[in-house]
């Protein structure tokens, strides 16, 4: 009997090179991981928690990068953060336009503003500043005799003393105080008033200038008083070219003069009362008193 022996097909030796490629890659899934391999990584930054903060109302004393510095009427400072996030806010009008949110250059400092915080970590954060366009135009106008440090505003002092000393190149004619709330650089309904019957008044002097000098008490610090003199003497000056039509080139520079020259001493709230005021002087050239 012979034995039938025949060759194995193709798909029989495709089979059994199979078998050991199969066993390999099922050796090489279960291979057991190096432990000495470490993965590190950094869980995200979580974002800052905040909580509503206290409303701020006060003066700008100071404005450096994104911080600003914020005095209120009783002489007391904060410190407030400012970010791309912060609304800027004006009254409709000349500065305000339609109300849209301003930048950051107009926070000038003078300026009364109302500030919504945010409290932070790290501090007060503002979500929106507000302001009126007066008292922004007010800011403008006395920017330049603003200092952030109290020597720069010592020798603004000394200047302002300086300018006063040309008085006596003019005969003064007469002199009207308007006064003023603590900390604050509005015109009562008496002031503007006595304003306007004080320039109907020099209306009638020949060759009459003024001189329109502010004034505070000794409430709060130097930098503070000087800022909010400047800013009821620009007060008085706007009210009288708008309200009271006295012509820009008949007046004199203005000045600030803080709590120096007192009218009454301070100790008192009465004489406090009294030292708060503005001082529109109405002034003659000693070369032209009485043509």
């Amino acid at each position: 009997m012979r034995a039938n022996c025949k060759k194995p097909g193709p798909l029989l030796l495709l089979a059994v090179l199979a078998v050991p490629a199969a066993g390999s890659a099922s050796a090489q899934q279960q291979e057991p991981r190096d432990s000495n391999i470490t993965v590190n990584g950094e869980r995200p930054p979580e974002a800052p928690v905040l909580t509503a903060g206290p409303e701020i109302k006060g003066v700008i004393f100071a404005h450096s990068g994104d911080k600003l510095k914020v005095t209120a009427a009783d002489g007391t400072s904060t410190i407030i953060a400012i970010n791309d996030a912060t609304r800027i806010k004006a009254g409709a009008g000349l500065f305000g336009g339609s109300g849209g949110k301003l930048s950051a250059d107009s926070l000038l400092n003078g300026l009364p503003v109302t500030v919504r915080t945010m409290q932070s970590a790290s501090g007060l954060v503002a979500s929106q500043i507000t302001f009126k366009n007066n008292d922004l135009k007010t800011a403008t106008m006395i920017r330049n005799g603003t200092a952030q440090r109290f020597d720069e505003q010592a020798a603004a002092t000394e200047a302002l003393r300086g300018r006063m000393g040309d008085i006596d190149k003019y005969n003064i004619k007469s002199t009207t105080n308007v006064f003023f709330d603590t900390g604050k650089a509005a015109l009562s309904a008496k002031a503007k008033a006595d304003l306007c019957t004080t320039a109907t008044a020099a209306e009638t002097t020949n060759n009459a200038l003024m001189l329109v000098v502010g004034y505070t008490d000794s409430t709060g610090g130097d930098e503070f008083n000087q800022v909010l003199s400047e800013r009821r003497a620009g007060s008085v000056i706007n009210f009288l070219q708008q309200a009271c039509h006295w012509k820009p080139y008949r007046m004199l520079t203005p000045t600030g003069m803080a709590k120096a020259d007192p009218l009454a001493p301070n100790d008192t709230a009465e004489g406090k009362a009294q030292n708060r005021r503005v001082s529109v002087n109405i002034l003659v050239s000693k070369g032209l008193d009485g043509m």
